[in-house]
């Protein structure tokens, strides 16, 4: 499970979910359409087909969850930082969604997914190496917060440190480690980390969202919930990892879709089955999201898991036409 919260961002006025760090919520295990909506129009049935795509988000529902180094801020210094943002500078989604693949799929180890990575990418290239230090890098317990580890150890390595990746756990276990020095570096999700910052700050409860589809907005937020912590943060890189509704390619094609708008416009209706966790249909990144944002009917929802296979087993074999899945999933991956 991933110690991220895109569906329970907004949950209960906009934040209320932020801490569940966990993810939201376990997956699905009964498989079943939840009550017929009522839609106008036939829809889009699903299509079955091994490759998936994510239809673009042009209105911006979701918010930025850019992949951004955090930084106990006593630790943090101009060759430090520097050295973090030459992998931030590295990264877009399409690349991480390749490192994902190379983990999940190809079944490489996240040491070996990031020196490969590096070493194309020439990661190390540039970085001034200084008197360094000791650094310990915290990863989360999900094999991409692993790989982002390893990228970090790859290029503060090259800036003279003496570094060593351990894994945490989830975002209640290394955010206090990281306030309290107990690690120095972690890779984070820069609105994720922004809201549960917002709500930390704020002793609980649901105060107003501080992150927004605009990244540079995000990380002014996010630097400002940092700082009252002792957290620092490095540069945003491209890559994103948020939710995403993904279709199969061959759905994609039949109904000439590529965007959330045109698959509104075209596929509103009793025959369009949307998958997900069971969440979906009440967060507001999910099904009422699509709703409100996109004008999106869909005929059935079916509980499934957060971006697991049962979400996309259901694109691939047709029983779902759409379905949520993390945008830097290497199921995206093109051979």
């Amino acid at each position: 499970m991933r110690a991220r919260t895109r569906l329970a961002i907004g949950a209960i006025g906009a934040v209320a979910g932020a801490a569940l760090l966990t993810g939201c919520g376990d997956a699905g295990s009964s498989g079943t359409d939840a009550p017929q909506q009522s839609a106008s129009g036939a829809g889009c049935a699903p299509v079955a087909g091994k490759q998936l795509i994510a239809l673009q988000d042009d209105k911006k529902l979701q918010n930025s969850d850019n992949v951004i180094p955090a930084v106990n801020s006593k630790a943090a210094n101009p060759q430090l930082i520097a050295a973090l943002d030459k992998v931030s500078a590295t990264l877009d989604t399409p690349k991480l969604i390749q490192l994902n693949k190379a983990v999940n799929e190809d079944r490489k180890t996240a040491k070996v997914a990031a020196e490969e990575f590096a070493s194309a990418n020439n990661i190390t290239a540039g970085i001034a190496k200084g008197s360094g230090g000791d650094i310990v890098v915290g990863a989360a317990n999900f094999a991409e917060s692993q790989i982002l580890g390893e990228l970090y150890r790859i290029a503060l390595t090259a800036a003279g440190y003496q570094v060593k990746v351990q894994q945490i756990g989830n975002r209640e276990l290394y955010e206090p480690a990281l306030v309290k020095g107990e690690i120095q570096v972690v890779p984070e999700y820069a609105a994720t980390m922004a809201e549960f910052l917002n709500t930390k700050n704020n002793g609980g409860g649901t105060p107003p969202p501080v992150s927004s589809p605009d990244i540079n907005a995000t990380v002014t937020a996010l630097k400002a919930q940092g700082d009252k912590v002792g957290i620092t943060f490095g540069a945003p890189a491209a890559a994103q990892d948020q939710n995403a509704f993904a279709v199969t390619q061959a759905f994609a094609d039949k109904y000439g879709v590529r965007t959330l708008s045109e698959f509104a416009a075209k596929c509103s209706g009793s025959a369009t089955k949307l998958g997900g966790p069971p969440e979906c249909e009440q967060r507001p990144f999910c099904k009422p999201g699509l709703e409100k944002t996109y004008g999106l009917k869909v005929g059935s929802f079916s509980s499934l898991d957060q971006g697991g296979p049962l979400t996309k087993s259901g694109l691939r074999d047709g029983s779902i036409s759409v379905g949520l899945i993390f945008s830097s999933d290497g199921a995206f991956a093109t051979n």
